[in-house]
């Protein structure tokens, strides 16, 4: 098949090397034009996607990016994986769906398999898409992804998709395409029913990492380990599934879609109080975060050397999106400390240069990458460990 991915970030360029990897012709549709030029000279920007990878396909012409929107027409599937991001008021900002929908329908004169994979509420393919292309008998379909950077486990391949479309035709493409490099397929009944899966999906996680971060402060207070609770907790072989505590949530997901679910929810009539309150919670926790390294530092921070260290918002990954070490740090700024940062995969970030461990008289351990020098971080003078990694350590 002749296919086109818009958007070509971490879901749009990782189904696009799938796909290409399973004899389609593929054509990455981006903006961005610097981000086009070193997909087509062989430099990936994602961790799951090598440059080797898109070396060869670049060589054979099963892959090319482009910024050119013409080329989506003639495509037999349009695939949409585009950011869906929060506004300023952290309200669903739908404009970058809005923005692939009307290039099709300026551009694709011929009919073609639009799926949409960018995350959204129920709702969102056939009102926001297809509701937007006229003039052409396009085929619709819903299959969100499930894309989770640096897991080694679970990729496109092995992790069950789900499909919901318009039509039967609609669905019957979709899956001809996804099982050319998918083992498992379920088809579900509307789009609708695809789009909450996946929004509820992260809602679920959302909610128990705020349970569980709630829970954290309130066996501080009482003197306990949290984290040894949870590990005696866990020993229950039933009921019970285990989450950690962290300085907030990060990445694309999290910490967006359960908002989405939440918006949805309310035009309906029925206010989204417990998911409201999980956002809270986790959007509040650098400030506990940094409440604590006050107390630890003996009631003041005010011209102390603080490094952050980690500000991915996932161990082992190099994405910074939504990550709670841009809180963490900016509020530590705001109490006086002198804070710089420190990743090990992250080089650069909001004009800044990593920085060295050494010479710190806080360090705050944020994410934990492997390989990360602990004896650096042991050697500052105080630390406080949001990962449960340093034995002995004030954390969460």
């Amino acid at each position: 098949m002749r296919v086109a991915i818009i958007g070509q970030g971490y879901v749009g360029l990782t189904i696009a090397v799938c796909a290409a990897r399973a004899g389609h012709k593929v054509v990455g549709f981006d903006v961005n034009n610097n981000l086009v030029g070193a997909l087509n000279s062989g430099k990936s920007h994602i961790e799951g996607v090598s440059d080797q990878q898109l070396v060869s396909f670049n060589s054979i012409g099963a892959y090319k990016a482009s910024t050119d929107a013409t080329i989506l027409d003639g495509c037999e599937v349009i695939v949409i994986a585009v950011p869906t991001p929060l506004d300023a008021d952290r309200n669903p900002d739908l404009s970058f769906v809005h923005a692939a929908a009307d290039l099709i329908d300026k551009n694709v004169k011929r009919p073609a398999l639009i799926i949409n994979e960018s995350t959204s509420f129920p709702g969102t393919l056939r009102k926001e898409i297809a509701a937007r292309i006229t003039g052409v008998g396009h085929l619709y379909a819903s299959s969100p992804e499930r894309v989770d950077p640096g897991n080694t486990q679970w990729g496109t391949k092995n992790t069950p998709r789900l499909i919901g479309g318009l039509t039967p035709e609609a669905v019957g493409k979709a899956k001809e395409f996804y099982g050319s490099f998918c083992d498992s397929i379920i088809e579900v009944s509307t789009p609708e029913v695809a789009e909450a899966a996946k929004i509820f999906e992260n809602t679920f996680r959302q909610v128990n990492i705020a349970l569980v971060n709630e829970f954290a402060q309130i066996a501080d207070a009482l003197g306990i380990s949290g984290r040894e609770v949870l590990d005696a907790a866990a020993t229950k072989p039933y009921g019970f599934m285990k989450f950690n505590p962290g300085p907030g949530v990060g990445g694309h997901c999290i910490p967006v879609d359960p908002s989405y679910l939440a918006h949805v929810a309310n035009e309906v009539g029925v206010p989204a109080t417990f998911i409201k309150r999980a956002n809270e919670v986790n959007l509040a926790m650098p400030a506990y975060v940094v409440k604590r390294v006050i107390a630890g530092a003996d009631g003041s921070i005010k011209g102390k050397k603080i490094v952050v260290i980690g500000v991915s918002y996932k161990s082992n990954v190099a994405d910074t999106r939504e990550t709670p070490a841009a809180a963490v740090i900016d509020l530590l700024r705001e109490q006086g400390a002198l804070v710089t940062w420190h990743d090990d995969l992250v080089g650069t970030w909001r004009d800044e240069y990593s920085s060295t461990i050494s010479g710190a008289d806080i360090a705050v351990l944020v994410t934990k990458h492997d390989g990360l020098d602990l004896d650096a971080v042991k050697a500052c003078g105080y630390v406080f460990d949001c990962t449960g990694t340093i034995v002995g350590a004030d954390g969460i």
